[in-house]
């Protein structure tokens, strides 16, 4: 066991404890002043056999322990503190199993406390290895200890396995079994040193036309604007090295374009990766479909008569599982197709039927910001040919009139700087001219925007106003279809109840009783009851009833029924057979014998 090289100064309760302990190790116990703390202590009596005598003066000694022989076991004896006693483990046991020390480890775990145990004891424990700076105790039988310097985890460590009893309690709240191992702590890493970053150089003419050459390198563009950023900083810009200085800020505004490039590439990516997600989706949504139709198909009466009652109900409910799958999905791709076509309409204009007209009104919006971000970048760029161009009218008039050649290159350089600057003058009035023509047209698909919500409010209004006047196209083509029937119908009805009597000479009318089929739909519903009651002599339940209508209609209700066959009692008798918890309600088919007292 390897031992570190400083001696454990901190004050302890029980020196004799810890002397013991370092006795057993073939170690001097020292204190902080250097002497020893048991004065008697005799190197040549040392507890262990086959370790040499030692000179408590020898140079090094306390300092580095003499080596130990692997294949001996070290002798744990008892520790006496001054509030607990701890207790060597077996010696025969493997020693404790310990985790990989982290770097710069100064934090232990210690585990098996007494449940009694406080911070003090802990402190009074642990003390001894080295100083403490933090205790964060659990609720629980455990707490992490982390301490000044990396060499007191060590010294720690030995302590693993011992058990500890709190006084002379031998209560089991009183006791425990100490496992000391190291732990991972943030504040460890923090005190690590960290590579420092390399220093930035200062400016000279090559440096700068190397970072120049930098800045236009898009994989070192990153590093170069850091150290063009730190010469700013630190200010080396003069009136000397002001035009180069100038050129690097302006090969750093055309990196931008440079970045809005590699954006609008990404920006396809993702709407490529869009499409074929949608792609897929509708493909996955397909499938579904055909599912669904799987069990659409095996629900009808030729099929699902075959199937026993307990596979009817798997496939009732893995139908219903794969339509609200299939459900979801279509809403999902619905939700794409909509964030789609709406991108860059209003939220409120959500409830208007004419969607065309909200990306017409978004289109506008987008081309006059374009133009904006476009009149602004034209508005820098002029603004940077004006700066060369003073800058070249100054470096004319100091030019000496013996540099003929510099003169004339300068002048053909400002003549075409001028014809650039024309140009781009040109070419702002022309953007700001359409920028005036597309706020204009905004302007005005915003007002007929405006008058479309306006009329789509009144329209709202007046359907609130009226909600039961206007019948809906599909009842006028039905009453349209079905003419004269229904009239014949009103005629033998009427003939019937005895609602009207038409008598030679004169015209009497009754009053009509209430009838209990209100639409025709009920009356639907009456035939098609009476025609399935007909072929179950014995009579069928309201769930069998609703389970066979559902499928010609899903809109049907169990309590719709129930109510019909309520209000017709001479037509249809509900019955309860069996005996005890077979007790059933069943409906029966009464018409033969409801005619007669009718």
């Amino acid at each position: 066991m390897a031992m570190d090289s400083s001696p454990m100064g901190m004050p302890m309760s029980d020196p004799n404890a810890w002397a013991t302990a370092m006795n057993n190790l073939g170690m001097a116990p020292m204190g902080m002043t250097g002497q020893p703390l048991l004065p008697d202590f005799d190197p040549g009596l040392g507890l262990m056999t086959g370790i040499a005598p030692m000179n408590p003066m020898m140079p090094g000694l306390g300092i580095v322990p003499p080596p130990i022989s692997q294949d001996m076991p070290i002798v744990k004896e008892i520790i006496h503190c001054k509030s607990c006693t701890l207790f060597p483990p077996n010696p025969n046991l493997p020693p404790p199993a310990t985790r990989e020390r982290p770097p710069g480890c100064k934090t232990v775990f210690v585990g098996g406390l007494p449940e009694n145990a406080t911070e003090q004891l802990i402190v009074e424990v642990f003390e001894q290895c080295g100083e403490i700076i933090a205790i964060r105790k659990s609720k629980k039988n455990f707490c992490h200890i982390r301490f000044a310097e990396e060499f007191t985890v060590d010294k720690a460590l030995f302590l693993s396995g011992y058990r500890i009893r709190l006084g002379s309690s031998t209560d089991k709240k009183d006791t425990g079994r100490l496992h000391v191992d190291f732990a991972q702590a943030r504040d460890d890493l923090r005190t690590g040193s960290a590579p420092s970053p390399p220093p930035i150089v200062h400016y000279s003419e090559h440096e700068s036309s190397q970072l120049g050459e930098k800045l236009k390198d898009d994989s070192k563009f990153a590093e170069a604007v850091r150290v063009l950023l730190t010469w700013v900083d630190r200010g080396e810009v003069n009136r000397r090295n002001a035009n180069n200085f100038y050129s690097m800020i302006q090969s750093s505004n055309s990196h931008i374009r440079r970045l809005m490039n590699e954006k609008a590439a990404h920006e396809k990516e993702m709407e490529e990766a869009k499409e074929k997600f949608k792609n897929a989706l509708a493909g996955i949504l397909v499938q579904f479909e055909q599912i669904v139709s799987v069990f659409h198909a095996s629900s009808k009466q030729k099929a699902w008569d075959h199937f026993s009652k307990a596979q009817r109900k798997n496939l009732d409910m893995w139908r219903k599982q794969a339509e609200e799958i299939r459900n979801i999905h279509n809403e999902e791709l619905m939700g794409i197709r909509r964030e789609e076509e709406m991108e860059m309409s209003d939220d409120d204009m959500e409830d208007v039927p004419e969607s065309s007209k909200d990306s017409d009104d978004s289109g506008p919006a987008a081309q006059a910001e374009s133009l904006r971000e476009e009149n602004d970048s034209l508005r820098c760029q002029l603004d940077a040919y004006r700066n060369e161009v003073e800058l070249l009218k100054q470096e004319q008039g100091k030019a000496q009139p013996q540099r003929s050649e510099e003169e004339a290159t300068r002048q053909q350089q400002l003549s075409f700087l001028q014809q650039a600057l024309q140009g781009m003058q040109k070419q702002l009035l022309k953007m700001r001219e359409e920028l005036k023509q597309r706020e204009a047209e905004l302007e005005k698909t915003g007002e007929e925007k405006v008058q479309l919500e306006s009329q789509v409010q009144s329209l709202k209004e007046r359907a609130l106003a009226f909600p039961h006047t206007t019948p809906s196209p599909l009842e006028t083509s039905e009453q349209d279809d079905r003419g004269s029937e229904e009239s014949a119908n009103q005629a033998n009805e009427a003939a019937a109840s005895g609602g009207g009597v038409l008598q030679p000479g004169k015209r009497t009318f009754r009053k009509r009783a209430p009838s209990p089929v209100k639409s025709e739909r009920e009356a639907l519903l009456v035939g098609i009851i009476s025609t399935f009651l007909h072929v179950h002599p014995f009579g069928a339940s309201i769930e069998y009833i609703c389970s066979y209508l559902q499928r010609l209609d899903t809109k049907i209700s169990t309590s719709e029924v129930e109510a019909l066959l309520g209000r017709l009692p001479c037509t249809f008798r509900q019955e309860l057979t069996g005996v005890g918890a077979s007790l059933e309600k069943r409906w029966k088919f009464c018409g033969f014998d409801g005619i007669k007292t009718t």
